[in-house]
């Protein structure tokens, strides 16, 4: 869960200057055609803004004071031609900027993805699925209206600005000084905004990871939640984050809108001045009118960009907050690293050793200096009970983790010194509950073998007793199994689990409880078939039921990290230790548990 602490850091506003300079040079770079097109279309905007106030200089003259006739038409034909002309550069640049912004968010999201695919087990250990998503789909729409911010502050509004400015300081320089007197105390009004607007901000993300939290634990167990009468409990939880959340939006809302009143207070003390000199002006020293009215137009038609302005910093602060957890995932290096070079790695016999192997997922240690040995192209077995670290040794031989201490060897090479890429694909895995994805039964197969064919996949689900019941499915091998496979049974998902194993056909296979989820007919089945597909392989098994281990050629037995006996099923059961206690509390008799 995200941690309100450590959030305390964006409140530097030189963090956020660098990291506003990080995502412009990482992402304008490859846009700069588009967004000189996108600033040339800003600037006709802002032209045209210019002349609709710097023409109400003739209007008033020319037509209501001079009456002439033929001006009229001309005038008249002018608007119209600059405000045509606003309209389709106003057209210009949304497009640009909107196929820009699409453009940077798809890149974003890539990239995102890639660095989070690149992580090792521990990141996901550390994060949950709601922060993950946060920092995924928050900080590339995010980024996307921090660069899309600051390029219409800079080319529509400043651009505007500096058109209006130059009409009114033509028209009258002194009644332009008393326009800008406003500007002082609304830099200061809003520069106190922001802080507090960050602060808020900060917290609003951590509430809306507990609201993610919530609902993924809700939905992901949804059994547990009705069978115990969980959703009072959950609902509460549930309405205390969303509380928050309501609260922190309220307080950015009230801050936000605050600009509002502070500019237009200030903006009409401003036009109040502008009036009364520009009036007392025309009427008392028989100064233009056309000018005063153009001044006064420009004046109004900048009250728009300058609140805009005004703001900025304001909703740059909400921004920020996503795009710095979009770049903590960016920076965010992956405990494990591959060595630089590695070769890959080459299995022949398929011999894995461990060597002292001490790990810790953090204060009590799971592995306690275990040192075993599976034998190339032979069965090997881990029994003990749960919390043993048999599972924990599994995800070592994967190497989604590093011991802190030891070596885990195959066929003489330290997996540490070799690809990750080749490490895992000379790896079969099947799990107690493996996780299948919602595309195709086929589709779920074929991840054994990228590119695989219908004939391969079909021969592997056969191999797996799958094929009969795929076929049973309503669109046979095309049939979606839904997320995490839920629209299948448990012995299905296992089955169609086991035929993605086989048809990867590595020469290490690892399984751990493979057939737990099978009923008896099934997994007499499937554990023929499983004995096929262990022949000639490095297989080790994670078993509690012992009758599926017996015939292993070699059994280990561990006990809180550490291994305590090692042999066959007839030399255990001699040894009236762990083991032989394990086979008489699962077995009908004492002849039975011998066999």
């Amino acid at each position: 869960m995200l941690n309100p602490a450590k959030w305390q850091v964006w409140q530097d506003p030189d963090g956020t200057v660098q990291l506003v300079k990080r995502l412009l040079t990482e992402n304008i770079r490859a846009y700069i055609p588009r967004y000189i097109l996108a600033f040339i279309f800003m600037a006709m905007v802002a032209a045209t803004t210019a002349a609709s106030a710097w023409i109400m200089k003739d209007v008033i003259n020319e037509v209501f004071i001079n009456r002439d006739k033929a001006m009229i038409y001309t005038i008249a034909g002018a608007v119209l031609v600059i405000f045509t002309l606003k309209g389709a550069a106003t057209y210009g640049q949304a497009v640009i900027l909107s196929r820009v912004g699409n453009s940077i968010v798809a890149d974003l999201q890539a990239r995102l993805f890639k660095r989070l695919t690149e992580q090792d087990q521990a990141y996901f250990d550390r994060m949950s699925l709601p922060e993950i998503s946060i920092r995924v789909g928050t900080g590339a729409g995010s980024a996307r209206n921090v660069i899309e911010m600051i390029v219409l502050t800079l080319g529509r509004d400043v651009l505007t600005l500096i058109g209006l400015v130059a009409v009114m300081v033509v028209q009258d320089p002194l009644m332009s000084l008393l326009a800008f007197v406003i500007m002082p105390p609304a830099v200061i009004g809003v520069s106190l905004l922001i802080r507090r607007v960050k602060v808020y901000a900060n917290r609003q993300v951590v509430s809306n990871a507990k609201i993610g939290a919530t609902m993924q634990e809700t939905v992901l167990g949804i059994r547990v939640v009705k069978a115990f009468g969980m959703e009072p409990a959950m609902r509460e939880r549930m309405a205390g984050a969303v509380a928050e959340v309501l609260r922190q939006s309220n307080k950015i809302a009230a801050l936000t809108a605050r600009t509002s009143p502070l500019m237009e207070t200030l903006g009409g003390i401003a036009i109040a001045l502008v009036i009364f000199y520009g009036g007392y002006s025309v009427v008392e020293l028989n100064q233009d009118p056309g000018a005063f009215f153009a001044f006064i137009t420009a004046l109004l038609l900048a009250y728009d960009p300058a609140r805009r302005l005004a703001r900025l910093n304001v909703n740059l602060s909400k921004g920020v907050v996503g795009v710095r957890l979009m770049y903590e995932l960016i920076d965010q290096e992956p405990d494990l690293q591959q060595v630089e070079n590695a070769p890959d790695l080459r299995v022949e016999a398929g011999r894995i050793e461990l060597r002292d192997v001490q790990f810790s997922y953090g204060e009590g240690a799971a592995l306690k200096g275990l040192s075993l040995v599976a034998e190339g192209g032979s069965t090997t077995a881990l029994v003990g009970a749960s919390g043993a670290g048999k599972s924990t040794l599994f995800a070592l031989i994967e190497r989604f983790y590093d011991p802190q201490t030891g070596e885990i060897i195959v066929d003489g090479q330290v997996i540490k010194d070799v690809t990750l890429q080749s490490l895992r694909r000379n790896i079969a895995y099947v799990g107690q509950d493996s996780y299948l994805f919602n595309l195709s039964v086929r589709d779920n197969i074929a991840f054994g073998k990228p590119g695989a064919s219908q004939a391969e996949i079909e021969a592997a689900a056969r191999a797996a007793n799958a094929h009969e019941f795929i076929l049973e499915l309503p669109n046979g091998y095309d049939t979606l199994v839904g997320a995490g496979g839920g629209r299948l049974s448990g012995g299905q998902r296992q089955r169609v689990a086991i035929a993605r194993a086989m048809l990867r056909d590595a020469p290490i296979l690892l399984l751990d409880e493979a057939t737990s989820a099978l009923d008896a007919e099934s997994e007499a089945k499937i554990q023929s078939a499983l004995e096929t597909l262990m022949a000639d392989r490095t297989t080790l098994v994670i078993a509690h039921r012992l009758s599926t281990v017996r015939h292993a050629h070699q059994i280990h037995v561990m006990d809180q990290g550490r291994l305590v006996e090692s042999g066959t099923h007839d030399e255990l059961f001699e040894h009236d230790g762990i083991y032989r206690r394990l086979c008489e509390l699962q077995f009908q008799n004492r002849i039975e548990a011998a066999q």
